[in-house]
């Protein structure tokens, strides 16, 4: 079966391996992508939390955050791990000091990291050659979660309900440009395939914010059937046609045509706490990582259904195939 292609390199999959950030576990493990199973893992000095995958799929970079959660922080870190994929080991640190607390990451096409440091309010540039950081932005609000666009113009960052707007950063510039309102707050984020558009999950009603990256403003409100507050992460397919978002209570993934956004949606429910996303290599098998209960969930997105759940870790808050 051939794989569909691969537009975002946020978003990335692959038959070599299965990476997991066990959150609850401070656990960095690895899975076989074919059988499930896991293959080894490594402890990291505290809680990682996100994940990004090189452009060439060699290396993996998780950000340490600290021994809490957003909020709730008191022992904030200032690393990130770098990991080899082949060996499945980490091979060196990138020190982020003097500030703390490095939490979304994401990855240009060129290999440039870039990471949401929410207690030092920057969002922090990394030369992935050098492991230094040249340049440190102010994005005003406690960031949490970013997107990336494809060409690596500008990236939207997310603040929870610390700042209820989106900041939006221009990367050439290296300055925050536009403050997209958002008077709920806001989780997830993610941008299209093609740039076009941002969505973002409003952090208390069941709605995606749409947005348009031309003007930074919203432009569209898509309800979420079945959900009855706030969703967590949304994300693109592959091949850029459906939208999949997470909802933590009720445990929810609904699906979406992202050409009719406003039409009916596929409705399904996984395990308890839903925190991470990973399409499989054939564009049409989703995981589903559980954070609640140390599961994953797997997704036919053709039959909307779960066909299987397995144990993964403590809790794990993402995960990616390379």
């Amino acid at each position: 079966m051939n794989a569909a292609p691969i537009l975002d390199p946020n978003n990335p999959t692959g038959a070599n391996g299965l990476i997991m950030i066990d959150k609850l576990g401070h656990t960095i493990r690895f899975f076989d992508p074919t059988t499930l199973k896991e293959i080894s893992s490594f402890e990291t000095t505290v809680t990682p939390h996100d994940v990004a995958i090189s452009p060439d799929h060699k290396t993996a970079y998780a950000p340490i955050y600290g021994d809490g959660v957003y909020g709730r922080n008191a022992h904030p870190a200032h690393e990130i791990a770098v990991v080899d994929l082949a060996s499945r080991k980490q091979v060196a640190t990138i020190d982020v000091s003097p500030y703390i607390a490095p939490h979304g990451i994401q990855v240009d096409a060129k290999g440039t990291l870039y990471v949401t440091c929410d207690l030092s309010r920057k969002l922090l540039v990394i030369d992935p050659q050098t492991r230094k950081i040249t340049a440190a932005i102010d994005n005003e609000g406690t960031g949490h979660w970013i997107a990336v666009l494809p060409d690596a113009s500008k990236a939207y960052i997310t603040n929870k309900n610390d700042k209820l707007f989106v900041s939006v950063i221009d990367l050439k510039a290296k300055k925050m440009i536009a403050r997209v309102p958002a008077p709920n707050g806001t989780q997830g984020v993610v941008a299209s395939p093609d740039g076009a558009r941002v969505l973002v999950m409003d952090n208390a009603e069941p709605v995606v914010l749409v947005i348009d990256t031309k003007t930074d403003t919203v432009v569209d409100k898509v309800t979420l059937e079945g959900n009855t507050r706030g969703g967590y992460k949304p994300r693109y397919s592959l091949d850029g046609s459906t939208i999949v978002t997470m909802t933590e209570n009720p445990p929810l993934v609904n699906v979406i045509d992202a050409r009719n956004p406003h039409g009916k949606q596929k409705v399904i429910p996984v395990g308890k706490d839903p925190m991470g996303f990973a399409f499989a290599p054939d564009g049409k098998t989703l995981l589903v990582a559980n954070h609640g209960d140390g599961t994953v969930s797997v997704i036919d997105l053709n039959a909307a259904k779960v066909t299987q759940t397995f144990k993964a870790g403590t809790g794990i808050e993402t995960l990616a195939y390379y």
